[in-house]
């Protein structure tokens, strides 16, 4: 990740201030007893700290087998420390030949997989340490250098991991608005084909669909071709971005109840009416809907014979979805619910009522003779 780099960089920053630092003291103390070893130690060091450091910058190489030829490389400078000081190494104060350079593994090892790989690395190089610490009798060092390492590790890694964490949220907050970007814009040309359609192709299809339904004959079929485009044109303009997964709005399943309902044979001409903003309503509620309306029209179809119109009313308000089906056809006859019901036609009892009611909402059928019906659905938005 691109939140690491500028760790890594700190990393090789202190391996070669580190490596200075060591430098330093071999120089202060003449080489220890063994100047060819020591010195040969510290170019050891001086050669892995500058291929550390250009391994560690490609993110390829930030592997396990990286850092565990890191981890064996400083442990192998530092246990050589008894080797290079001699007697000295017992006098108060000597560190090991690596210094502070030790601590480089540990860094790494944090900075690459957390608090507890950091942990781990520390527990290594002090283990080292100790055993170098024990030759003497320098126990307080000994303890400040295990703390400082186990210190370095812990802390280093959860900061490095809580910077992966950010990187990785702000990165999927991008995203979002970038997806967002999108379907605005998206929308944005849709509306603008929306507009451009109906100033042109879905006007010239709906003249078609009506001067086709008036001449009659072959061309009525023309007309009914012409409005299934244009319903079919409509839908497709008119879409907005999807709903989210088990949902699906109701317009959607409505609107295809409009003019392509209507065909030569006398069948009503039906008119769907729907906000313009989306009524999102859970999968299996909106396809119930839909199919009681479906089944009110058929009874309009079936009923209110050539020539009668329907109109699809759909409103949204404190909390609840209302679909009416209104027609102007001859109504129904008081008591002829109640007669179909008695003889076993449950087209509206079942069809209409009983599946609303498995949804939780209720149907109102008002109908006066010879001025039409109207079947009022009311759901839970």
């Amino acid at each position: 990740m691109a939140i690491e780099g500028p760790f890594w960089r700190a990393i090789a920053v202190f391996r070669a201030a580190s490596l200075l630092y060591a430098a330093v003291l071999m120089a202060q103390h003449g080489g220890y007893e063994q100047p060819v070893l020591g010195w040969l130690v510290i170019g050891v060091m001086a050669l892995w700290t500058a291929g550390a450091t250009y391994a560690y910058s490609a993110e390829a190489l930030r592997r396990w087998p990286l850092l565990a030829l890191d981890l064996l490389v400083t442990m192998a400078c530092l246990l050589a420390s008894p080797y290079v000081e001699g007697a000295q190494q017992g006098v108060a104060g000597t560190m090991p030949v690596p210094a502070t350079w030790v601590a480089g593994p540990v860094l790494a090892w944090a900075v690459h997989a957390g608090r507890r790989a950091g942990a781990l690395a520390a527990a290594v190089v002090a283990a080292g340490d100790l055993w170098l610490r024990l030759r003497t009798d320098e126990v307080p060092i000994l303890v400040n250098g295990a703390v400082l390492l186990f210190l370095s590790g812990v802390v280093v890694g959860h900061v490095a991991q809580l910077a992966r964490r950010a990187e990785e949220r702000m990165q999927r907050a991008a995203e979002r608005e970038q997806r967002a970007a999108e379907m605005e814009a998206a929308q944005r040309e849709r509306e603008r084909l929306a507009r451009d359609l109906h100033d042109s192709v879905l006007q010239v299809l709906a003249l078609v669909q009506r001067r086709g339904r008036q001449i009659g004959g072959e061309a009525a079929e023309l007309g009914r071709l012409a409005g299934e485009q244009e319903a079919a044109l409509r839908d497709l303009v008119a879409a907005g971005p999807p709903p989210p997964r088990g949902t699906t709005d109701l317009r959607t399943l409505l609107t295809r109840y409009g003019s392509p309902y209507a065909s030569p044979d006398g069948s009503p001409e039906v008119t769907v009416a729907t906000p313009a903003t989306p009524l999102v309503l859970p999968t299996e509620t909106a396809q119930g809907a839909a199919a009681a309306v479906g089944a009110a029209l058929d009874n309009v179809r079936a009923h209110c014979g050539a020539g009668a119109r329907a109109w699809v009313l759909v409103e949204s308000a404190d909390g609840t979805v209302t679909v009416t089906v209104r027609d102007d056809g001859p109504g129904i006859p008081p008591g002829r619910l109640e007669a179909a019901a008695a003889a076993g036609r449950m087209g509206v009892t079942r069809s209409i009522r009983g599946r609303v009611s498995e949804l939780g909402g209720t149907v109102t059928i008002m109908s006066t003779p010879g001025q039409g019906t109207e079947v009022e659905i009311t759901l839970p938005a």
